[in-house]
């Protein structure tokens, strides 16, 4: 198994023989724009100096031809504008393979799809989907601790000849994240972990205090932090994160962008 770290929530997934791009958000610097640009202004920082950055906050660590290349299975868990590309007129995906399948979490996401002009859409349901040799689980996910900002979900990979994987998607801690845990006791755990953060929703992600509750959980598993430097909202960063997992004595691996961390 490899994981290479693209950027925010993007990583590129190379497991049992297949590679998957899971959340393909390939804009470039800034292209999003930010928060004050949205009509209406719906959403708010705590910290509304951070609401005029621009955001990705960074470029992509290649160009995204390199990205898209050999990927056989796009995953998206959920269509927020930094987990996949949006556009004005509410297409999705713009610069991805539209013969590409696509996972996604339910039948609302995948009608928007399926309008974007992929022609092979796979809603993720109750029983795992199978591609080869490799199992995918869809698993739940709370997207706020006040009010969850929109539906989202995980992912499990399985396969004989490979380790156990979880990408936890948009989620903060929760009793079913405890649960899927214990059921499934994955090898390797990638968690979004910025603890990004809208005023009404309160955190969508996973901060410290998470993390620590899930390296706790899964003791023997290897933590990956992911979704780091790249949205305007987030409240922690690659720096801070170290120093404090550094003093909840958490053991973990924080890929920079265009890093490939390999599992054997």
């Amino acid at each position: 198994m490899e994981i290479k770290q693209i950027r925010n929530a993007t990583i590129r997934v190379l497991y049992a023989g297949k590679t998957f791009l899971i959340d393909p958000w390939l804009a470039e610097k800034g292209q999003m724009g930010c928060f004050l640009d949205i009509p209406g202004n719906p959403f708010h920082v705590p910290d509304a100096a951070k609401e005029g950055i621009p955001m990705p906050m960074c470029a992509l660590p290649e160009p995204a031809g390199e990205i898209l290349k050999g990927v056989d299975y796009y995953i998206v868990t959920h269509i927020h504008p930094d987990h996949v590309d949006m556009a004005p007129d509410g297409t999705v995906g713009r610069m991805l393979d539209k013969t590409v399948p696509v996972l996604v979490q339910n039948e609302t996401d995948g009608k928007v799809f399926r309008e974007s002009g992929f022609e092979q859409v796979l809603v993720l349901g109750e029983t795992a989907f199978t591609c080869g040799d490799v199992s995918i689980t869809r698993t739940p996910a709370l997207h706020g601790v006040i009010e969850p900002c929109g539906e989202a979900c995980g992912v499990i990979f399985q396969a004989k000849q490979e380790k156990t994987l979880y990408v936890a998607g948009d989620t903060i801690w929760t009793t079913e994240i405890k649960k899927t845990l214990r059921t499934f006791t994955p090898d390797v755990v990638v968690l979004n972990a910025c603890a990004a953060e809208l005023t009404g929703f309160g955190r969508l992600i996973m901060n410290d205090e998470d993390v620590e509750a899930v390296a706790r959980t899964v003791p023997d598993a290897q933590i990956v932090i992911s979704h780091m430097d790249t949205v305007a909202h987030a409240s922690i960063t690659r720096y801070t994160m170290r120093g404090l997992l550094a003093k909840r004595g958490v053991v973990y691996l924080m890929p920079e962008d265009g890093e490939t961390l390999a599992f054997h």
